[in-house]
Formats: C-alpha cells, structure tokens, sequence
C-alpha cells in the first residue's frame, strides 16, 4: 500500500463518522475526487534552466516549506512580496555568528551542578556525572533554534547531522556533541572538502567510528570504510572502490586521538602506520608514500585529495541533497539533467555547498508542479513546522521554563522516530535512504496517531508546564486575514499556511459546514464573526467563533494532505 493509498484508508475511516447522514457530495469517497496529487513515482521533467513563471504564493510557500521547519502568514507575505532571486537569497543568506550556547538549565538548589552555575553554558566545562542532563539540554536547545531560525540554516544542519550520523550514547560526552554540531553549523553552506576533513579528526565522530582506537599495530576500518561508502563516494553504480581501499584508507588514517580535557583532537605519530598504501585502479592505482612524526598527518589530506578526484562524489552528495529537498526517486532524466550539473557545479566551485543549492532552488525543476507536496514531512518538519505556521511563541520567563517547552519539542520529534543528536545508526534515519518507501517510513500505525495526537492537543487545550502553556490561538490566526468574516477566503487562506498543495472543492465543503453548522448562507458565519469583533470580551462571543475554528483546525490537520510537504 502507497502513502496516498494508507491515508486515504485512515482519514476516510475518521471522516465517515463526522459526515454520516450529511450531504452526499461530503461522503468519503468524494472528498478525495479531482486531487492534483502527483503519483508515487511521477517525476518531474524539468531541468536547472532558470524558474522565469509567475512568482505565486504557492510558490513561495513551496520554497518555504523546504528550505526552513515551517513559516508563518508574516513570513509568506515577505517572501511573497519578493522576487524569486531575491527570495532564494535571503534565505540563503545565513547568520554566521554562533548561537549563544546550551546552558545549565537542570541544576536545582538540592541537586546543583558544582562546576557549572545555574544558567551558565556546560560547552566548555569539565566532563561531570551530570552529563546525561546537559546531553538533554543540547537537545532541547537544538530544538530551540529550529523554532527562531528563518533560513536553511537549521534545515542544513539537520541535513549533515544525517549524513555525517553520530550517536550520543555512543561519544557519551555532552562537549563533543555540541562542538560536532558547531562544526556542521559552521560549515553548513560552505566548503564540503573542507567539512569532510573536520568530520575526519572530529573528536565525537573520532569515538563514534573508533578512529581514536585505530593504530599500527590495529587497523580499525570503521571509519575508513564509512568515509567511502557513506559520507563521499556512496554505493551508486560510479563507486567501484575496493576493500583493499577500505583497508588502506584505515592504514592512511591510524594516529589520530582525542583529548577529553582540550574536548579537541591531535595526531599522535608513535600509533601512525608509516608503511605506503596502495590503492586500487579506480583510484588509478595511487600510492601514498608513508609519512613519519608529525608528517604523517599529511597522509589524510593526500587521501581525501585522492577521493574528491572522483566525479562520483560531487554526484553521490547531490543526489543527497536532492532527495532532502526535492523527492526520493531519481530516474534517469533527473540524473543527467539534474544530478550530473548539479555535480559539476560543485566541482566547477571547488566543492563550496552555496552555490549548487542556490541553482537547484532558483531551478524550473524545483517549482515543477509534480514536486510540490510531493513527499512526507519529517518529525521536525512537523512538530517545529505546527508551533511555527501557528505563531506559537515559546514562554522564557525563565530559563528552566523555557528549557522544559524546548523539550517538549525535541520529545513530540522523538516519539515520532527522529531523535536529535540519536539517529539510528552511522546510515542516519531510513526515511532519508531507505528504498523503495523514503519518507514514507516517517508514517506507521504508531507515528500517525501521535501525529494527530499531537495537533489534537495544541489545538484543543494546549501543552502546560507550571503555570504557562503553549496553545494553538485558532481565534488570532483566523484575525490575521483580513477577510475572516468570509468563510470561503478565510477556508484557502488557512489552507495556503497548513498545506502544501489545494484541496477539493468537496473538502472545502465539508470544512464550511463546521463554520456554518446546520446552515446554508455563508452570512451565518460572517455575522457571528462581526458580532465577535464588535465585543471580543464577551465571553459568548468569543465561545461562538472559537469552538468552530478548533473544530476547523483540528479537521485540517488530521486530514491526509497535511502530512505533506
């Protein structure tokens, strides 16, 4: 069963009991009639020459949808408001000064940590018992900045963390977690060559694939074997290296340690395997003549010189790259009119990230119809993308209180199979490479319910801690439209936010029936919403309006298009 197939099942289940004994046309079979949907597997088949259309909403929610965790009617006004190129830019155009770092949030008078004062950062402090809480707090912070970030900036660091996986549980200091994800921040629209070698000496990827353990005496291929096969040439057909490759990339690699207390890396010459390494004739039979002392550090850079010599790993990032942004199949069309210039501008820039990003995005292929709400969204593009559509605004009275929302974000993305800073495996999460099913794995019989769990909740009473609480506001979001009072303009201007692509007249129907219970004029609705906005302190009033837009609410976003991107 396909993901179309899957939701129809389920949100049709749901619908025939709301509309049993109602009007025909609002049965469940014909809410799904006259989709624009595209088919699993129908691939758009256009190339990178310039997107010159017409610059609609649609499409600037489209670019919004990708590029950032979600984005409000302010922010697709702007974006709206722009030009194609000027939009691009702007979110690419990202802020380079680190965030302000995780800091002590879980210290309490009977339990305070004694190196780190309450609301201090832990970043650069001594490794304590306390490393399991701090671990939390870089999690929750994480999630914290996917909430305020208006670029790609949290949307690449993401993209890296997966490609580049590591574990907490298996690094198992907090410090390194958070310089790992400095170090993909930094880099995260920058020199790809230049973020590999990072990755390589990398205290928590050093711990993560034992590249601290492996020596002379000891090869440990690990690392050696992930760099190929994961992290630059990939498995695709233009990757033939061997596993005598693995074994001497190893060899090349041996020496490098960690240093807990510098919570840095350095190469320790006595473990370094002095020896030459040959390499295969994919590699053209390269030989890198053993180094000794300090000298032998410089085998790492000839060895990633040897690799980006290969065109495959400008292919095998941009197809990664696509299939984060844009859709998982790729066909041949898509592979010699996408891929393969996308590769060669990765090449043609030195390996600098910016500029590939900057042509697919402004690209006629990726405002193609067919791929718009085309696949699943993730976790974070769900629960952050909710808070933000909604202009859910996180309480900080405190920097405890502030601390407990951001991990209520983290927490709802976890249960839903996509734990920061905890991807399954060195492979990062299946939903990014698992074929045939990608981002339909984000949705199983235990996923979708804590999905609408989790709108149901915000929409209907709303997630507290203490005495605050964060809550869907269906009565403000409806007054951002000018034209509430119209209950067919305020139905698409609440569709053009939640959703990626239209839905059905029917739909909309069925969604006008919940403003105009047992009604047929749409004056209905408009003179119950003027009457509010005559006297919104009138309880009554309020109750009137507000009960219909959760009702509104809560049916958007359980339906099946809004699990879409």
């Amino acid at each position: 069963m396909n993901r179309r197939e899957f939701f129809r099942s389920r949100i049709a289940a749901a619908v025939a009991t709301q509309t049993e004994g109602n009007d025909p046309a609002l049965k469940p079979e014909k809410l799904y009639e006259n989709k624009s949907l595209p088919t699993d597997l129908e691939i758009a088949a256009s190339g990178l020459t310039q997107f010159s259309g017409t610059w609609t909403r649609q499409l600037s929610s489209h670019l919004l949808r990708r590029l950032t965790f979600g984005f409000n009617k302010q922010q697709l006004d702007a974006v709206a408001g722009m030009s194609m190129d000027a939009a691009v830019d702007m979110l690419l155009n990202i802020d380079t000064t680190p965030p302000a770092p995780p800091v002590n949030n879980y210290g309490t008078a009977q339990n305070p940590d004694p190196d780190v004062p309450f609301g201090q950062t832990w970043a650069t402090a001594s490794y304590s018992t306390f490393d399991p809480q701090r671990m939390q707090s870089l999690r929750s912070w994480w999630a914290g900045l996917t909430l305020t970030d208006n670029t790609i900036r949290e949307k690449m660091v993401v993209f890296w963390h997966n490609h580049f996986a590591t574990e907490s549980n298996i690094y198992n200091d907090s410090r390194y977690g958070y310089k790992h994800l400095a170090l993909l921040r930094q880099h995260c629209l920058g020199n790809f060559k230049t973020l590999v070698k990072e990755v390589t000496i990398d205290p928590a990827m050093l711990r993560y694939l034992n590249g601290y353990a492996n020596t002379k005496t000891a090869p440990d291929e690990n690392y050696a074997r992930e760099l190929q096969e994961l992290f630059t040439l990939g498995k695709g057909p233009g990757s033939q290296y061997t596993e005598d490759d693995v074994k001497a990339a190893a060899r090349v690699l041996t020496g490098w340690r960690d240093n807990r207390t510098a919570i840095a890396s350095y190469f320790d010459p006595t473990r370094h395997d002095t020896g030459n390494k040959q390499f295969s004739s994919f590699f053209n039979n390269k030989v890198i003549t053993g180094k000794t002392g300090p000298s032998g550090a410089q085998e790492t850079d000839e060895l990633l010189d040897m690799i980006f010599d290969q065109a495959e790993v400008a292919r095998h990032i941009c197809r990664k790259l696509y299939r984060y942004f844009i859709y998982y199949v790729i066909d041949a069309d898509v592979e010699n009119n996408v891929i393969v210039p996308l590769a060669d501008t990765l090449i043609s820039s030195n390996w600098e990230i910016k500029p590939v990003l900057e042509k697919l995005f402004k690209s006629e292929h990726f405002y193609d119809p067919n791929n718009i709400g085309c696949y699943i969204k993730t976790p974070m593009d769900y629960s952050a993308g909710m808070l933000r559509q909604y202009n859910i605004s996180i309480p900080a009275p405190d920097i405890a209180t502030q601390y407990q929302f951001w991990t209520y974000v983290w927490a709802v993305g976890a249960i839903q199979q996509q734990s920061l800073l905890d991807p399954p495996s060195v492979a990062g999460w299946p939903a990014y490479y698992q074929e045939p099913q990608y981002s339909e794995l984000w949705i199983n019989s235990d996923t979708l319910p804590k999905r609408n769990q989790l709108s149901d909740l915000l929409v209907l009473a709303g997630y507290q801690r203490n005495t605050h609480k964060i809550m869907i506001d269906s009565v403000a979001f409806a007054d951002q439209f000018a034209d509430a009072a119209d209950p067919n303009a305020l139905i698409d201007n609440a569709v053009e936010i939640l959703y990626a692509i239209d839905i059905s007249a029917n739909q909309k129907a069925f969604l006008k029936s919940i403003l105009l219970p047992g009604q047929l004029s749409d004056h209905y609705w408009s003179d119950v919403w003027n009457l509010y906005k005559t006297n919104p302190a009138d309880a009554n009033n309020l109750n009137m309006v507000k009960t219909r837009l959760q009702i509104m609410l809560k049916y958007l976003m359980n339906l099946a298009e809004y699990q879409l991107a």
